[in-house]
């Protein structure tokens, strides 16, 4: 199966953050994709990064602190050449969408983790059975090594750096395989890594789908992928030859659930700022939404109104993201097709009735009447499309969203705190943002990850530095104790010892 980043997820002259204070001299850039297309010199860069790791051992804490420093200057230094980079790649991506989601969060992870990470790593005392005392117990946080990162195209730079200020935390060393799909941000990622970090500590490597699927065959000591629920399946199949763990952030169709006690308007204009941020293309986007029968047509227009308010125009609004290339738009409009083929309503949201040809932007569309064999609900949609199911009493609502795979986040939008706490207690997803949408993943002290088919394992904060550590326990034997009695021969000291532990 091919691991070509679909859903999920290199020119110009870039400014990039030096190692030191200065700047270094720029690496030509076919130069720097030949480098790293070749599987062979993945593999002997590999190897290269995991006997540097075995050779200077587990790096200091205020060497990891001079790691995330030296990630958070080149982030705030090329920010705006990230944003233009973005931008071309996407056919036009608004400016302060990239600053928030990829710049904004990113420093704001590293932040958390740096005020943190003397707690993290300190060493763990546990307790010990009276019967092996005065023996101690304790758990080393200790690196688990050299992890690769497999990024996606829709947030092409928090999504490779993300889970790196993670893995430079916990004090490994990574090996990074950005989106074909924007070969600008790529290169800049690249130029960025490269100028950044030493050879042996973290790397970049361009190429496309063959490159992607021998970096996923390599036996790193462990593994996240961001993208499809689809190639995230070859990616574990491909990690598990070597036994490499994962961690594999995927995605689905993210429910929300409009309550009965909540105002539709702003459910509504709330429901749409996620929806449409980036045009749609999150993984933890509003999917689809639940909302009582007769509020539908209420919800409908209010959707029309907010949309009138965030976008007064599309086509020539900077604010409003183009689809990231002509193949993902001819897939949305595709579903839209096949959804008015078939029997659905569709709604446009289109304030100024504007035309949409010759743009890779998208108009927003609400969709009612959908049915279960349709696309837009069978397939994560990944766009500026909404559909709409009247649902008539929570208990609906709740066993729609528990018939259907488990969604990387779930939405709610109620003042009933009973109704809240039943659907929170009655539904599994990977995350939850109660009155508002997506916010929960800007909450650096809350792990991130799906459930089942929306992703394997956690990431950001606390959680992060625990999954790229390895929690190593030890005892250590005082001189005087006890446990020669249970060492053969055995004999009545131990037979009368078990039956005081055990009982007669």
């Amino acid at each position: 199966m091919s691991l070509a980043q679909e859903s999920s997820s290199d020119s110009g002259t870039q400014k990039v953050a030096p190692r030191e204070e200065t700047k270094v001299e720029k690496k030509d850039e076919k130069a720097v994709a030949s480098e790293s297309k070749a599987p062979r010199s993945l593999a002997a860069t590999l190897a290269a990064l995991k006997a540097a790791h075995r050779k200077q051992g587990a790096p200091s804490y205020d060497k990891r602190i001079e790691h995330l420093d030296a990630l958070k200057r080149a982030l705030v230094t090329n920010k705006e050449e990230i944003a233009k980079a973005i931008s071309s790649d996407f056919g036009g991506r608004s400016r302060i969408e990239t600053l928030v989601a990829d710049i904004f969060v990113t420093v704001g992870g590293i932040d958390y983790a740096k005020e943190r990470l003397h707690e993290w790593m300190e060493i763990e005392p546990r307790e010990v059975a009276w019967t092996f005392l005065p023996g101690r117990a304790e758990v080393q946080n200790q690196p688990v090594g050299v992890v690769g990162i497999i990024a996606p195209w829709n947030y092409p730079v928090q999504l490779v750096f993300a889970p790196l200020v993670a893995v430079l935390a916990a004090g490994n060393r990574a090996m990074i395989k950005p989106s074909e799909l924007v070969p600008e941000t790529s290169a800049l990622i690249a130029k960025i890594v490269e100028s950044t970090f030493a050879a042996d500590h973290v790397t970049c490597h361009l190429g496309g789908v063959e490159t992607s699927e021998e970096f996923s065959k390599l036996p790193f000591d462990h593994l996240v992928f961001t993208g499809s629920t689809r190639v995230g399946k070859a990616v574990m199949r491909a990690a598990a030859e070597n036994l490499v763990p994962v961690t594999l952030e995927l995605g689905g169709k993210s429910p929300v659930i409009v309550g009965r006690d909540f105002s539709i308007a702003t459910a509504a204009e709330r429901i749409m700022s996620g929806k449409l941020f980036n045009a749609g293309q999150t993984c933890i986007a509003p999917d689809y939404a639940l909302v009582p029968r007769k509020e539908v047509d209420a919800f409908v227009n209010e959707c029309k109104a907010a949309v009138g308010r965030l976008y007064p125009t599309l086509v020539g609004n900077a604010d409003y993201t183009s689809i990231v290339n002509d193949r993902q738009k001819q897939r949305l409009e595709g579903y839209l097709t096949d959804a008015k083929e078939n029997g659905a309503k569709l709604v446009p949201l289109n304030p100024g009735k504007e035309s949409f040809e010759k743009t890779r932007k998208l108009e927003p569309t609400i969709v009612l009447d959908a049915k279960e064999s349709m696309s837009v609900l069978g397939e994560e949609i990944f766009g500026p499309i909404l559909p709409v199911i009247p649902y008539d009493t929570l208990d609906e609502a709740i066993a729609y969203v528990n018939d259907h795979p488990r969604p990387l986040a779930l939405y709610v939008f109620e003042n009933d705190d009973d109704a809240v706490e039943k659907v929170l207690a009655e539904t599994t997803s990977g995350g939850v943002t109660v009155n508002d949408t997506m916010l929960h993943v800007a909450q650096d002290d809350l792990p991130f990850g799906g459930v089942g088919p929306s992703g394997i394992g956690h990431y950001h904060g606390k959680e992060g530095f625990d999954t790229f550590t390895k929690k190593k326990p030890v005892f250590y034997q005082s001189r005087l104790n006890a446990t020669d009695i249970v060492r053969p021969p055995y004999g009545k000291a131990v037979d009368y010892f078990l039956k005081l532990m055990i009982g007669k």
